[in-house]
């Protein structure tokens, strides 16, 4: 069998997804594997069948079915249940508090999820975010050259965390459990033999990687971190599971999806809620 499978991001947050791929590569399917690019379009990937499988969240179809747009993906299997994106600052701070934020320059990823994310994570913990000077510096890569450059105080970053700080705060940590990434596909491909032989490799991946080691998971996925020390991806893998990322089952929960949409509404980043069952199947 053949698998197109496209990924919004690239991180080690997405390790279920990249075991999968080793798995159904080491059964012998052909699995090829691309980053969204500047100018794709997710849903009208996988609506004209030029991938199968896309790594995503469910708040991605919220703002589509906002603007009427149709027919949407169906997200159909978890990946995270907590944000995973870091603050990096220049050296270690064990008595950090969020609060310290303020009045400092902070890059933060202006993607819209972990932006609403950030929002709302700093929003429950007393800092008024119009008190950051809020730095957007473009992709995670120019993110980091900007911040080796010494342009900020802080970074905002998914792991593993390459950028020459050091981790000093969870964003996924300092809030619930979350509807946050998961994979969806054309409501038409779930009729399919290869989605059912997909669904079932995931499910195998999702359990493998929330119980074996960081450095066998590391080694596992390698090939996809080129130039990425394999301690240093070891390190991220460890931060994701003892986070909880990974934990559950395929399914995506309604609470998880519903606490979502609370996070999305809180900002403004929403017009209305959107039933699960329009998103979700």
């Amino acid at each position: 069998m053949r698998f197109r499978i496209i990924a919004s991001r690239h991180s080690a947050f997405y390790t279920p997804l990249l075991n999968c791929i080793c798995m159904l590569r080491d059964e012998g399917h052909q699995v090829i594997y691309t980053v969204l690019q500047p100018g794709q379009r997710s849903y009208a990937l996988l609506r004209d069948r030029e991938v199968d499988v896309m790594q995503s969240a469910v708040s991605s179809n919220w703002s589509l079915l906002e603007q009427g747009i149709e027919p949407l993906p169906v997200h159909f299997a978890q990946i995270n249940q907590r944000d995973g994106f870091f603050i990096i600052g220049r050296q270690r701070e064990p008595a950090f508090q969020w609060k310290n934020l303020e009045g400092k320059t902070l890059l933060a990823d202006h993607g819209l999820q972990p932006l609403v994310m950030l929002k709302y994570a700093l929003k429950q913990n007393g800092v008024d975010w119009e008190k950051i000077k809020v730095m957007d510096a473009g992709t995670p890569e120019q993110m980091s050259g900007t911040f080796l450059d010494g342009a900020a105080d802080y970074v905002h970053l998914q792991g593993p965390v390459v950028a020459g700080g050091e981790v000093i705060a969870s964003v996924g940590a300092s809030m619930a459990p979350v509807a946050f990434s998961s994979l969806c596909c054309a409501r038409t491909y779930q009729e399919t033999e290869d989605y059912c032989t997909f669904l079932k490799a995931y499910e195998r991946a999702k359990s493998w990687v929330r119980v074996a080691s960081g450095d066998e998971i590391a080694a596992k996925q390698a090939s996809f971190f080129p130039g990425v020390a394999i301690g240093t991806l070891a390190d991220a893998v460890c931060r994701y599971q003892d986070l909880g990322c990974w934990d559950g089952g395929v399914e995506i929960p309604l609470e998880l999806y519903e606490q979502a949409l609370n996070v999305f509404q809180s900002v403004g980043a929403v017009a209305r809620r959107h039933c699960y069952e329009e998103v979700v199947g």
